[in-house]
């Protein structure tokens, strides 16, 4: 059992996995929403009801494919971001807020999100090249007195 939560903690890492599970949840949150029956009122804005169901689609499908493809990452977040605003004006108030609020800090989080960069130890046997205050020793940095520009 351990090993399978090691596994899952090392895979989660390596990619923005918190991003993308908060834009899906604005997603899933603001399809709820646009859903919403208050007595005989049925809440929902935008062109009969299209966007009230295809901003929260794209939402999910953005969230989880940040969490499937991290190398496009960058891409997935900057749409996630304008979906997730422009949803203000589509489905019923960004889904009162809360849906566009969770998406947009899912859109935010995954385009800052860097992978880990692999620590490279340097060997301590190796010696380090010869270098000077004004820099490196060699051919390039040789002295050019006695000649004329």
């Amino acid at each position: 059992m351990l090993l399978i939560v090691d596994r899952f903690r090392a895979w989660r890492r390596g990619r923005p996995f918190v991003g993308g599970v908060l834009t899906a949840l604005g997603g899933i949150e603001m399809f709820f929403s646009g859903q919403l029956d208050i007595g005989k009122i049925h809440v929902q804005l935008g062109i009969e009801g299209l966007q009230a169901t295809i901003i929260p689609i794209l939402l999910v499908l953005l969230g989880i494919l940040v969490i499937a493809m991290p190398a496009h990452r960058i891409f997935y977040g900057v749409i996630a971001l304008a979906v997730a605003v422009y949803s203000l004006v589509g489905v019923n108030l960004g889904g009162f807020f809360i849906g566009m609020l969770l998406s947009s800090v899912g859109g935010i989080l995954t385009v800052a999100w860097m992978p880990k960069k692999d620590v490279v130890e340097v060997d301590a046997a190796e010696p380090a090249a010869e270098t000077t205050d004004a820099g490196p020793v060699g051919p390039a940095t040789a002295s050019t007195e006695g000649t004329t520009a």
